[in-house]
C-alpha cells in the first residue's frame, strides 16, 4: 500500500468547480455593471462588453450540451429568462423614447 499522499480528490473537484462559478460570476456582473455605467453615466455604446457576457453564456451552455448535460428545466429557465430579458429591453426603450 502507498503512503503517497492524494493530489486529487471529489473535494479539489468540487472546491474548483465553486471557484470557477464564482469567477465567471464577477467577471459577468462587473462587466454588465461597467456596461451600464458606460450607456447611462457616458452615453457610450456598450456592445462589446454585452457581447463578451452573451459569448460567455454562450461557451458555457455549447460545452455543456454538448455533454449532454442540459435538462428539460435549464431549457426553461433559458426560455424565461429571454422573454424577460426582452420585455425589459423593450420597457427600457419605451421609457426612454427611441433616439
Amino acid at each position: 500500500m502507498s503512503t503517497g499522499l492524494v493530489d486529487r480528490d471529489e473535494r479539489t473537484g468540487a472546491v474548483e468547480n465553486a471557484s470557477y462559478r464564482w469567477s465567471y460570476l464577477v467577471l459577468s456582473f462587473g462587466l454588465l455593471g461597467i456596461a451600464a455605467f458606460r450607456a447611462f453615466a457616458r452615453g457610450e455604446a456598450t456592445w462589446d462588453l454585452l457581447a463578451l457576457v452573451v459569448l460567455g453564456g454562450g461557451v458555457n451552455a455549447a460545452y455543456q450540451g454538448s455533454h449532454r448535460i442540459l435538462s428539460q428545466r435549464w431549457f426553461l429557465t433559458a426560455a424565461v429568462t429571454f422573454v424577460l430579458a426582452a420585455l425589459v429591453a423593450a420597457g427600457m426603450i419605451l421609457v426612454r423614447g427611441h433616439r
